[in-house]
C-alpha cells in the first residue's frame, strides 16, 4: 500500500511539473480527467519532460545522455512495460502498444538533432528548425488521441508556434545562448546585440512586436490546416494566440512574462468544444 502511494506521488510530481509550465491546462483537466484518461495526461507530462531536456539543459552532452536513456526506455517499453513512471502509465494502455516504436522514438531523435542549433536567419527558418521536434510530438499526441489516420499538420504548426512564443518570453534569460528567440534578420533590422536584448528599449520592443506579428499571421494560417487538436493542444493554442494579441497591443515582454494561470471563459469554451469533438471520434 505504501509503495502504491509513493508511486502515485512520484507520478503526480511529473504532472505538477507540466502544470507549472502550462497552468492553463488545469481547465483542460476538467474535460480530460486524469482518473478516466491517465494515459492522456501522462503523455502531456512526458512531452514536457522531453521539452525541458531539449531546451532547459544548457550542456548538449548532458542533454544527449538524458535522451540516450529515453531512447532505450521507449525502445524497450513495449516488452518491459517501462521503468519510468510516465512510461509505465502509458504502456498500461493498449494505445501505446498500437503506436509503432519509431513514432515513440521520433521526438527523441529530433531533440538530439537540434541540440547544437544556432540562431535562425528568419522566421520561416525558425519554423523549419523547430518543426521536426514539435511535429514529432504532435504526431505522437494526435495518434494517441485520434488514431493513426488523423492528420497532425495543424497540431504540428500550433505546437511549433507555442514553442517560439515561449522562447520569446525568455528573451532576457536566454540572451547568451547560441540559439536566440529572435531570428538574425530582426536583430539586424533593429540593430540589436546580445547585450541589448537584456535591456528594455524602443528597438527591442519593435523587434519583439515584429516577431509577434509573424506569430499572429502563422497562427491565423494554422486555423485552415487539416487535422484535429487534442483538448490540451487546443487550450495551449488558444491561450498562446490570445497572449500574442495582448502582447502586440501592450508592453510586449511584460505581457509575455506575466502570470499565465488566468483563463478566459473563451478558452474554457474552446476546451469544451474540443472535448466534445474528441469524444465523437471515440468508439
Amino acid at each position: 500500500m505504501i509503495e502504491v502511494v509513493e508511486q502515485k506521488a512520484v507520478l503526480q510530481g511529473f504532472i505538477d511539473k507540466w502544470l507549472a509550465v502550462q497552468p492553463q491546462q488545469r481547465v483542460a483537466l476538467a474535460f480530460a480527467d486524469g482518473r478516466r484518461y491517465p494515459g492522456h495526461v501522462a503523455l502531456a507530462a512526458l512531452e514536457q519532460e522531453w521539452l525541458s531536456a531539449a531546451y532547459g539543459i544548457r550542456e548538449p552532452q548532458v542533454a544527449a545522455a538524458k535522451f540516450g536513456w529515453w531512447a532505450e526506455e521507449m525502445a524497450e517499453a513495449r516488452d518491459s512495460g517501462g521503468r519510468h513512471p510516465l512510461t509505465q502509465v502509458l504502456f498500461d494502455d493498449e494505445r501505446a502498444h498500437a503506436i509503432p516504436t519509431e513514432r515513440w522514438l521520433a521526438p527523441i531523435a529530433a531533440a538530439m538533432a537540434q541540440l547544437e542549433q544556432g540562431t535562425a536567419t528568419n522566421f520561416q527558418a525558425q519554423l523549419d528548425a523547430a518543426a521536426p521536434l514539435h511535429g514529432a510530438l504532435a504526431a505522437l499526441e494526435t495518434t494517441w488521441w485520434f488514431g493513426a489516420e488523423a492528420s497532425c499538420e495543424r497540431a504540428t504548426r500550433v505546437a511549433t508556434l507555442n514553442h517560439l512564443l515561449h522562447a520569446l518570453s525568455r528573451l532576457e534569460q536566454d540572451a547568451e545562448r547560441d540559439k536566440l528567440p529572435l531570428p538574425m534578420d530582426k536583430l539586424a533590422r533593429h540593430g540589436l546585440s546580445r547585450t541589448q536584448l537584456r535591456m528594455a528599449s524602443d528597438a527591442r520592443e519593435q523587434a519583439i512586436k515584429a516577431q509577434l506579428e509573424d506569430l499572429r499571421a502563422s497562427w491565423h494560417e494554422a486555423a485552415s490546416m487539416p487535422g484535429p487538436l487534442s483538448v490540451f493542444r487546443t487550450v495551449e493554442s488558444q491561450h498562446g494566440e490570445r497572449l500574442v494579441q495582448r502582447a502586440a497591443r501592450e508592453e510586449a515582454l511584460t505581457v509575455l512574462q506575466a502570470d499565465s494561470s488566468r483563463i478566459s471563459p473563451a478558452i474554457a469554451w474552446h476546451a469544451w468544444r474540443a472535448a466534445r469533438a474528441w469524444r465523437r471520434t471515440m468508439p
